[in-house]
């Protein structure tokens, strides 16, 4: 009943965005002789302020057309190379460059779309073949598809690796380091040849006993009937998943948003004034933002639930109770994947040493093919996006890399 409410207001403020932007296209239209005035330019700034809080965000492609490559603009094919019912493996194809270097990037399934990591993949694009998880919105995943699991989620990338072939590196970011990390020791433990090469995990939760943050903290004071009865709804009619039980995103963007809201308010009150000034240039990186942040996608509940469980409040990993298939997960089974840990010094998402700890799990693993990063003046979001990551993270990641290729 919760979605289903959820659902008639967003349809209800469909309607008032579609009236505010009809407005706005008259107000601001070159030919109207007041657009530019303060009165104009104050109407306008109120009306696109009240389209972006009424607007439900779709989800945006990559728009990756083509990436430097030793001093030439190398044409980029997006390309599904593998349908999975909850994921898609997505290839941004070098046109006319060999498949060399290949990276899985393993993008979060914890609220927004893989889209997020486009910064990410732009600057990995030019040294190297870049595959990404594009994760689904289980609300379009119908039920007869099954769950979608804890155990699924390793399954999936072990089946990624093995697609991919040898001499795959994998670099996870955020919550999938954690399926990552198990994936390589069943893989390693198997001797299966698709074994990455290199495994990269940035920022995040192996060990969540580590400096822990507000997100440690609010998964462990509640109990696990609260998780199921507060954060877990049933898809309403007219979706494809009508009846899945699912961990809805717009419950995610509002925890998203609560954690620094008044950081958030401040960036809307600066983009009125940006608005008001004309100052475009600040106003566009404002929606560029949103745009992408404010999109979310809804989560299967049992993979949600079940990540709580392990990861936070059990902290699995670290205390070598972590199973996949019923069976113990052996992390001294990797021996022959270099392995690169990175986390933000500013991050107050995944704390400092939760990523790093992976460092002391894996402990066959020869010193000469370990390393971890910590990189000075970047949140959570700076270790995989902005300035900080293309200037310091990303050429360290692909150093990394080429050392193993």
């Amino acid at each position: 009943m919760r979605y289903q409410a959820y659902d008639y207001y967003a349809k209800a403020a469909k309607a008032f965005h579609d009236l505010y932007s009809y407005t706005h296209d008259v107000t601001s239209h070159p030919l109207n002789p007041f657009a530019n005035s303060w009165l104009g330019r104050a109407t306008n700034a109120s009306l696109e302020t009240m389209m972006r809080l009424t607007k439900r965000y779709d989800k945006l492609e990559f728009d990756i057309d083509s990436v430097p490559v030793k001093g030439k603009r190398i044409p980029v094919h997006e390309e599904i190379v593998v349908y999975k019912p909850f994921c898609n493996l997505l290839h941004f194809n070098r046109v006319g460059q060999k498949d060399k270097s290949k990276v899985l990037l393993v993008a979060p399934l914890s609220g927004h779309h893989a889209t997020l990591l486009k910064g990410t993949v732009e600057a990995l694009l030019p040294d190297h073949e870049v595959y990404i998880t594009d994760w689904l919105d289980a609300r379009e995943v119908p039920l007869e598809e099954g769950e979608f699991n804890f155990d699924r989620y390793v399954t999936y990338l072990i089946e990624f690796l093995q697609f991919l072939g040898e001499d795959t590196h994998m670099l996870a970011i955020c919550q999938p380091t954690v399926q990552a990390l198990i994936a390589t020791a069943v893989m390693a433990e198997q001797k299966d040849p698709a074994t990455p090469k290199s495994l990269t995990l940035m920022a995040g939760p192996i060990d969540t006993s580590k400096n822990p943050t507000r997100v440690n903290e609010y998964a462990t004071k509640h109990s696990m009937d609260w998780f199921r009865g507060f954060a877990i709804m049933t898809v309403p009619s007219g979706y494809p998943g009508a009846g899945r039980k699912v961990y809805p995103g717009f419950l995610q963007l509002g925890g998203f948003l609560s954690m620094n809201l008044e950081s958030h308010i401040k960036k809307f009150q600066l983009f009125f004034g940006n608005l008001l000034t004309g100052d475009q240039e600040d106003a566009d990186r404002f929606r560029a933002f949103y745009d992408e942040y404010m999109a979310v996608l809804d989560m299967p509940a049992e993979f949600y639930l079940e990540t709580i469980n392990v990861v936070f409040k059990s902290n699995a990993l670290v205390r070598r109770s972590v199973t996949y298939l019923g069976k113990p997960v052996n992390f001294e089974a990797i021996d022959n994947t270099a392995l690169l840990t990175v986390e933000g010094a500013n991050d107050d998402i995944c704390g400092i040493g939760q990523t790093e700890a992976a460092q002391h799990l894996c402990s066959n693993i020869p010193k000469k093919m370990r390393k971890h990063h910590l990189q000075e003046g970047a949140g959570h979001y700076g270790i995989f996006s902005g300035s900080k990551y293309r200037k310091h993270v990303r050429p360290l990641v692909t150093e990394f890399i080429h050392k193993y290729d």
